[in-house]
């Protein structure tokens, strides 16, 4: 099998388990969206979604998120860690974004990667989930999917991120990294990982994953 096929296979079995690829973190616009993808860092997505609630009760735009206290910002978001650090983060950015922006996220990974609290992965995710535009978000567990599925070799998740770029069509990326968040879930995951009974591995995983 060549590995274009083998790519083609497994966005087949990607397509047949999730059709649908709902955004998993709660947003009702591109800033909230931003401050809940930056709160699900070393966090997970339904605890994010069990505290924005509160967060954006208090505010909900860069403008009203200022006027608030940075302590007060982190003793709602503390079930998500590192409170004291993305606390400051949001209320820095929120100033930015007022400042700079007209209270706006701007729509441009270089712009979104120098704002506080928001990496290269932030960005990816704002703008492929919030703006619709072809991006590859990669995480340690997209990274050691692709590393089981043999579609990569990368150390690092910047080397897997242009291995999968290359790999797979540009028009499905936005899709393709919230199929294989889920895949990974319930069928791939880091600990308790059955190869065997894994829909992918079992086809196409590296000997070593077997071990």
């Amino acid at each position: 099998m060549t590995k274009a096929e083998k790519v083609a296979e497994i966005i087949n079995i990607l397509e047949f388990y999730y059709p649908e690829t709902p955004v998993p973190l709660d947003h009702k616009d591109h800033y909230s969206l931003l401050v809940a993808v930056l709160l699900s860092a070393q966090c997970t997505d339904v605890r994010v979604n069990q505290v924005t609630p509160a967060l954006f009760k208090l505010a909900d735009t860069p403008a009203k998120m200022v006027k608030q206290k940075v302590e007060d910002i982190a003793a709602i978001i503390r079930p998500c860690g590192l409170s004291p650090r993305k606390s400051r983060a949001i209320h820095q950015l929120s100033q930015i974004l007022l400042d700079q922006y007209d209270g706006e996220v701007p729509n441009d990974m270089e712009a979104l990667e120098t704002l506080p609290g928001v990496g290269h992965k932030t960005a990816s995710v704002v703008i492929s989930q919030g703006f619709g535009v072809p991006a590859f978000p990669v995480d340690t567990h997209i990274h050691r999917l692709a590393w089981r599925w043999g579609l990569t070799t990368g150390k690092n998740v910047v080397q897997t991120e242009k291995d999968l770029k290359r790999l797979f069509p540009r028009e499905l990326w936005n899709k393709l990294h919230l199929q294989i968040i889920f895949f990974g879930r319930e069928y791939c995951p880091a600990r308790g990982h059955r190869p065997l009974e894994c829909p992918i591995c079992s086809k196409f995983g590296r000997k070593a994953v077997f071990k």
